[in-house]
């Protein structure tokens, strides 16, 4: 059986996370357990990860790795930002911005499902059953 691993890496502080942490971390488990469905079929493991950061690695934060690359690197036509990020500026009390992945001319602060699935199945060099935003 094939393996995979699909590590996120968020800041956390006193027991929460931004809102835009939040939301991937939805999408993502969603992504997880379905696919842990979908390829488990097909001979393929998923390992999930949750990495807690600390406040002096919010640069490292909301970000997955699947075998330990990051879905940008995964996904060449993908390119990471950043820009302000009022959520973690409250939970730090200093201005803070965050990662954001742009993908077909869209910015997202959230990572989609579509994006985490395109690269999931790139890694595996599988076609994806379903192509979604």
């Amino acid at each position: 059986m094939e393996k995979l691993c699909i590590e996120w890496k968020h800041l956390e502080i006193d027991n929460g996370t931004c809102l835009r942490c939040s939301k991937t971390g939805k999408t993502l488990n969603q992504v997880v357990e379905d696919l842990k469905k979908e390829l488990n079929s097909r001979g393929v493991e998923i390992n999930f990860i949750e990495t807690k950061l600390p406040e002096k690695q919010i640069q490292q934060s909301n970000i997955i790795l699947i075998n330990g690359k990051a879905i940008e690197e995964i996904l060449s036509e993908t390119k990471v930002g950043k820009n302000y990020c009022s959520s973690c500026s409250c939970l730090t009390g200093i201005e803070a911005y965050c990662r954001t992945i742009q993908y077909d001319d869209e910015i997202f602060e959230e990572i989609p499902g579509g994006l985490i699935r395109k690269a999931v199945f790139k890694i595996l060099e599988m076609n994806n059953m379903r192509d979604y935003k």
